[in-house]
Order: C-alpha cells, then structure tokens, then sequence
C-alpha cells in the first residue's frame, strides 16, 4: 500500500494542477476537508462549524467521509480535497516515495487514541493480557489504530493474538455485530450506542493505554499552505477556540452543538461520548505536533514493521502558522 499510495502520489503531482480552495457567492470560502471517520472523537471539528467560527474567518468547510487515512490522502493528492484530516502516517508513506510537494502536517488535533475496545460480555476486571489468543478488529493494516493497538499488546507481552484485516474501516462495527471476532475497537458514539443496546461492552479506553500520539493532524500538500496561508490561518484560529470549547464547556452544553453533524444521535449519547473523550484529554490545546510524539509514532510504526525509513520532523511538519495563531490568541 505504502509503495502504491507514494507512487500514486508522485504521478499526481507531475500531472495533475494544484487545487485551490472554491469562492461561493455567500462571499465565504470553501474549504475541502476529507476526514478518515465521522466521530465525536472529532468534537472541535464540528463545533467550530456549528458554533460559526468558520464563517467569522470567512470560511464555509465542505466535509467528506474517507472512511480509511489511505483514501483521506489520495484524496488530497488528487486534489479532491484541499485538507486531510487523518493520521500523519499518511503522509509519511508519501513522502518515503520522494515527492517536490510533501504533504504537510501543519495542524495536530487529537493525540492519542480515541477508540474504545468493545467485547462480547462485561469485563469489569480487564486485562490487556486477557486477549491472548483472541481475535480482534482493530483496523486497517498499516494504519495507526491498528499499529497503536498492536504497540500496546506488545508492551503487555501478549501473545497469539490475532488482528482481523479482512474487515474495512467503515465496515467494522457492522461485522463485530454479525458475531466476526471476539472484540472490536469501536469511535464514540457508536461505542456507547452498541453497549447501550447491549450488543456488546466497553471494557477499556485504548487511548489510556497509548500514551500521547499525534493521532489525527490536519495535512495538505506543501503548494496549497503557499498559496492559501490566510485561509489555513483562518481555519486553525477557528479550531483553536472550538478546542478550547470543547475542553471547558459542560459535556450537555457542547453536545447540544454537535446535533447538526450527528442528526441521529440522541443528546444524552453525545454528552456521554464527549465525558469520554474529556476523560481521556483527547484533544491537543495548542495543536502543534511535537517531535518527541512523531518520533513515538516512528517507533509505533517500526514496531508493526511497516517502517522503511525515519523521515525527519521537519520535512513531514510545519508548526509555523498554528503556532503564530495560538500566540495570538491566548
């Protein structure tokens, strides 16, 4: 996938023309986001567009569902979309390929794993060491769910386990629930939501057991920052106050901006959803990516051995525009 997805890149980048953000005729501009899943683990993201910080910077942001960090970055190669909203291993499998226009984390919002590991019956005594010899979803190959998720079962020596591949992203829950795999990782609300049915039960937090990782980052190729500076400026101010929100405002109050971008979840799932992600400090305050969790991420990466070189931290990231917005706002 890695030698694919960089070459794909490459060839995109010779053939193809640089997207630019859309003007609409409500004077805002559209900004492309292509994120790897719709989940409350993303709450800012939602909150910013709800709560009209978007359109304050003049932006209106056009969402799409990618459903995998693979697709989210061959979607912005393409130029179907202007920013990624996935992993930062995205980029960092491209940019192994060799590539004049590297796709850019410019922009971290999450840092650390936001899924929770649903099984079949309540575990109230929990152990990592419990799933020996089980069966797991955990994700695609090569991403960093899976890759995280592997890291941690090694750290607690477990052994023979299984990973489920066969299963995609999106498809995941739905197989777990058709009886595939012993235990699955689950995104709130749908975690909440399968145990409140009481098809199955949350028995740990994975990101309590990951430790900080840059997990999900705001990526776009190193020619659009060029020429849409203010707008990618615009749009991290935005971000930066729906975070600060998201982390000081009740969980009942924030779900109550959440019901737009999650129209058929009920406001006391939403609420429950955000006391987990608050729990775990899921969000990056001043969201700039720091070398000492992308080296981490390298390990992650190298330990599930999918790692073929260690690309600097300074071709792969840019802290330069989300650092001068947070210093200007707090």
């Amino acid at each position: 996938m890695k030698k694919i997805l960089a070459t794909f890149g490459a060839l995109l980048f010779a053939l193809l023309p640089l997207s630019a953000c859309g003007g609409d005729n409500d004077g805002l501009t559209t900004v492309r986001i292509n994120e790897v899943t719709h989940s409350v683990f993303y709450a800012p993201m939602y909150l910013a567009d709800s709560l009209g910080y978007f359109e304050e910077e003049g932006i209106k942001i056009e969402l799409t569902n990618g459903g995998g960090a693979d697709k989210v970055m061959t979607a912005v190669l393409s130029g179907d979309a202007d920013i990624g909203f996935c992993g930062p291993e995205a980029a960092f499998y491209v940019a192994t390929g060799g590539t004049s226009d590297t796709p850019t984390v410019f922009g971290q919002l999450t840092m650390r794993d936001g899924s929770f590991l649903v099984g079949r019956k309540p575990e109230p005594g929990f152990k990592w060491e419990d799933l020996a010899g089980k069966n797991i979803l955990a994700g695609r190959q090569g991403g960093v769910p899976a890759m995280t998720f592997e890291y941690i079962l090694k750290e607690h020596h477990v052994e023979n386990y299984t990973l489920n591949f066969d299963v995609s992203f999106n498809n995941m829950t739905a197989a777990f629930l058709e009886g595939t795999s012993d235990y699955c990782t689950m995104f709130e609300p749908v975690a909440s939501e399968v145990q409140a049915a009481g098809n199955g039960y949350i028995v740990a937090a994975v990101g309590e057991a990951s430790g900080e990782v840059p997990y999900t980052s705001y990526i776009a190729k190193k020619s659009w920052l060029n020429k849409n500076t203010d707008v990618a400026k615009g749009f991290l101010r935005a971000m930066l106050k729906a975070v600060k929100y998201a982390q000081e405002e009740t969980p009942e109050k924030i779900a109550e901006g959440l019901t737009k971008a999650f129209p058929d979840t009920s406001k006391e799932s939403l609420a429950t959803s955000i006391r987990s992600y608050q729990g775990i400090n899921a969000w990056k305050s001043d969201m700039q990516i720091t070398e000492s969790s992308y080296n981490r991420l390298l390990d992650i990466i190298d330990e599930a051995g999918e790692l073929t070189e260690r690309i600097p931290f300074a071709t792969l990231a840019d802290n330069s525009l989300v650092k001068e917005v947070y210093e200007e706002l707090f």
